[in-house]
């Protein structure tokens, strides 16, 4: 019992400096018009990984993952309150950049992909309890499901049940903008909603 202990308590001190690095991280500094600020949540108990795009404009001002009406609709979609899913224990946030990007012509711009080379695979490694990965957007998805995505976001979301098995679940971004996507696919919110929302439950 005192081995495991210990052993745990590494394993949390190790994921604490990560963070700490994680928040000093300058990599890209010159290419973000706003200046760095990363936005990340991670705990070495949790059991659901949000693994999202990049913050927005909003969330880099608050410095608060999904504080905005994204973060609103995605715990709606989950079946959870704002306690809950700030709560670094039970839910690990972790998108491709942690920085915003920046505003382009048609939105916010891409994901630095500084991040996911730099931190990625150290940080998933002290998350070895994730059982649920919540994969939100084109980006996210090239990163985590690879060549398992079919030819268009839709299709690949369709096809959850497939990813679902592995402990995966390809989302369309939750933002607002995505409004008509959910109008044209009601199928989403009535076939795939009530089973995450009752394994987000089991795992909390």
């Amino acid at each position: 019992m005192k081995v495991l202990f210990h052993l745990i308590n590494a394993m949390t001190k190790k994921l604490k400096n990560l963070l700490s690095e994680i928040k000093d991280c300058r990599l890209c500094e010159e290419h973000l018009s706003f200046g760095p600020r990363p936005v990340v949540q991670a705990d070495s108990k949790a059991k659901i990984l949000v693994a999202g795009q990049a913050p927005g404009r909003k969330v880099h001002e608050s410095g608060v993952p999904f504080d905005d009406a994204s973060g609103e609709r995605l715990r709606d979609w989950m079946g959870i309150d704002r306690k809950i899913f700030y709560d670094a224990s039970k839910v690990a946030i972790v998108p491709m950049g942690f920085c915003f990007p920046g505003t382009g012509k048609s939105g916010d711009l891409p994901p630095r992909p500084e991040c996911a080379d730099a931190w990625h695979e150290k940080l998933f490694s002290n998350l070895s309890k994730i059982e649920l990965t919540l994969v939100i957007g084109k980006y996210a998805q090239d990163y985590h499901l690879g060549v398992d995505q079919k030819n268009n976001l839709t299709e690949t979301v369709k096809s959850w049940k497939e990813f679902w098995k592995k402990g995966l679940l390809p989302l369309p971004h939750p933002s607002p903008r995505n409004n008509i996507w959910l109008r044209k696919n009601a199928w989403f919110e009535k076939d795939i909603l009530p089973t995450l929302k009752s394994k987000v439950q089991k795992l909390i």
